[in-house]
């Protein structure tokens, strides 16, 4: 599995797992394979016309921009954007949380189509799809 974390994230945390995942997924961030201007439509293209890619993100702003939904929508790309009160949380707390989600990203990410979007939670364990 193709893992990208969004520029709203810790590079840190694409690292840790980077580690802790290297015998199982590619994981990199915006920084590592783009430039750090880069716009999400930009990254949004390219990834999709690469291959099939697990998007990790707190940028709300993509599933409501017009422009910027309407080509994740049309991807290859699955998404798991950061509720706000995790967003809001330590890096500490957001990468536990992204752990304690990771078997349901996995499998998620291997039964939804390309433009699905999911939202992590705080404190449930439920992935919650988003319908936009």
């Amino acid at each position: 599995m193709n893992v990208f974390f969004d520029h709203n994230l810790s590079p840190a945390m694409a690292r840790a797992l980077r580690e802790l995942f290297r015998d199982r997924h590619h994981v990199t961030w915006l920084g590592e394979r783009f430039r750090r201007t880069a716009t999400d439509l930009e990254w949004i293209q390219q990834l999709s016309a690469e291959d099939r890619w697990i998007v990790i993100s707190g940028d709300r702003r993509i599933t409501r921009n017009r422009a910027e939904y309407g080509a994740f929508q049309n991807s290859r790309l699955v998404g798991f954007f950061l509720s706000r009160g995790l967003l809001k949380a330590t890096v500490i707390k957001q990468l536990e949380r992204i752990l304690a989600h990771w078997e349901g990203i996995e499998t998620l990410a291997g039964n939804v189509s390309g433009g699905a979007v999911f939202e992590l939670p705080m404190t449930t364990t439920r992935i919650r799809q988003l319908k936009l």
